[in-house]
């Protein structure tokens, strides 16, 4: 059974950038005056995967870039992760034993099925 492998995204800066598309807006939430003027919360869409990222915390637009580019590489790394494959331990003793109390059981029921001998001695 072979597993469908996701595609791995690059996370180079460069290539991140390339791929996303960046939209400005005006943050909201409290702040007062410097906050609601100018549209320096920043959202990037990273066409290939569909993530987004978004960061709104600062005041300077390129600090907020810089943080939504840094929040999608780390997005993008954990996509490329691939899980650790399982691997299967011992069943416990509890197990077996319960599996062994099963199977006795059956084994009971399926003797008293079986045809009766009469005697003449009786």
């Amino acid at each position: 059974m072979s597993q469908v492998q996701s595609p791995q995204f690059d996370t180079n800066l460069e290539s991140i950038k390339k791929q996303t598309k960046v939209i400005y807006y005006k943050s909201s939430g409290p702040g007062g005056q410097r906050k609601n003027k100018r549209e320096t919360a920043v959202r990037l869409h990273h066409i290939p995967s569909g993530l987004t990222a978004i960061a709104t915390e600062q005041r300077s637009q390129s600090q907020n870039l810089g943080l939504a580019l840094h929040r999608l590489k780390e997005r993008l790394r954990q996509l490329n992760k691939k899980p650790r494959p399982r691997i299967s331990t011992a069943e416990p003793l509890a197990v077996h034993e319960k599996v062994f109390r099963a199977k006795k059981l059956h084994s009971e029921k399926k003797k008293l099925r079986k045809r009766v001998e009469l005697s003449e001695e009786c």
